[in-house]
């Protein structure tokens, strides 16, 4: 069983962290033990013990890690050329123009792989939560109130720890849902109700 924290914020969120289940918090805000039913409030917190069990803290941390390291090496790379850390005498160096491109590209892909990761882990966790619960419908209304909700009472938080919490409390259309770390939250209830046969 996780430490369980409640956290005074009337900003209704939840989150779970720690790197694997004998290491591993989970906390819901006031505003959400406010706003939810007891029963949506079990379907967050099976959400959350869903990334506990699933170990996708410590997934998601690899995966900002790795892209971290590649944006890291992509900036080394951009110096080296300014200062002429390249050999110009020869054509064994490859092209200005490739590395260029690769130091652009690559921490920018480096990123949409994190990003479209930690949109899998919602999707994974919000189905485990629902069959964890043995039924998807409460998840699914949590889901619908808390949009409305972080909307209201935004919550004032780092955007770097903003992928931890069940709704993003970010804002942003079209383009930016590729950088989002959460998957649209109407796609979330749409994926739900279509397990309403569960039991």
């Amino acid at each position: 069983m996780p430490k369980v924290y409640i956290i005074p914020d009337m900003s209704p969120n939840a989150f779970a962290t720690g790197r694997n289940p004998n290491h591993a918090a989970v906390a819901a805000t006031e505003g959400i033990m406010q706003l939810l039913t007891e029963e949506e409030l079990s379907g967050v917190m099976a959400h959350e013990l869903t990334h506990v069990l699933h170990r996708d803290i410590l997934i998601g941390t690899i995966a900002a890690t790795i892209a971290g390291a590649i944006s890291y090496l992509a900036q080394m790379a951009q110096w080296a050329m300014i200062f002429g850390g390249g050999r110009r005498d020869d054509d064994e160096g490859g092209s200005p123009v490739a590395a260029l491109v690769m130091m652009i590209v690559a921490p920018i892909a480096a990123m949409l792989i994190q990003m479209a990761i930690s949109r899998s882990r919602e999707f994974s966790a919000d189905e485990g939560g629902a069959r964890l619960q043995g039924n998807s419908l409460p998840l699914a209304n949590a889901l619908r109130k808390l949009e409305k909700g972080v909307a209201m009472i935004p919550m004032q938080v780092n955007p770097a720890t903003s992928h931890m919490l069940i709704v993003s409390p970010l804002t942003g259309k079209s383009v930016m849902r590729l950088f989002s770390t959460h998957p649209p939250v109407e796609e979330r209830i749409a994926r739900l109700e279509s397990m309403r046969g569960l039991r």
